[in-house]
């Protein structure tokens, strides 16, 4: 993700979080020496984007998204693929993520590379009060 890119990100945040992230913080992301963000392009236009936080050997899925108007064309998986690649490549070994109880379209994407449900934060969302289902894909140990 670039300077550049922040107007589409959040353009597709507002699509796709109730609460979503300002520009502020998605630029100030850009100078977080523990964040990496990907973006998926068409056109000129960003689509979809996600992010992760490493620190030491972990990962945090910080946020996925795809523009309403792209979804369902395998963008997800893309954005998946590359951040796990990200995490493993600045040597994470376990990857988390926090999802809606309610968000099963996410949750049976997580669990097609590998995460598995690992606990709950109650009344994690602000907007509502629902349930995050925390998810960890972790390293396998022979």
């Amino acid at each position: 993700m670039k300077s550049t890119h922040i107007a589409d990100v959040c353009e597709i945040a507002i699509f796709s979080f109730p609460i979503p992230w300002s520009y502020d913080s998605f630029s100030n992301e850009l100078n977080n020496k523990l964040a990496a963000y990907v973006v998926a392009i068409n056109n000129e236009k960003v689509v979809g984007f996600g992010g992760i936080w490493v620190i030491f050997d972990e990962s945090h899925i910080t946020n996925i998204a795809v523009h309403p108007d792209h979804r369902s064309l395998g963008i997800g998986d893309i954005l998946m693929k590359a951040l796990i690649k990200k995490s493993y490549d600045k040597g994470a070994k376990d990857i988390t993520l926090e999802v809606r109880r309610s968000n099963v379209i996410a949750q049976n994407l997580y669990k097609k590379y590998g995460f598995v449900e690992d606990g709950v934060r109650k009344k994690y969302y602000q907007d509502n009060g629902e349930d995050a289902i925390i998810m960890w894909k972790r390293e396998i140990i022979d």
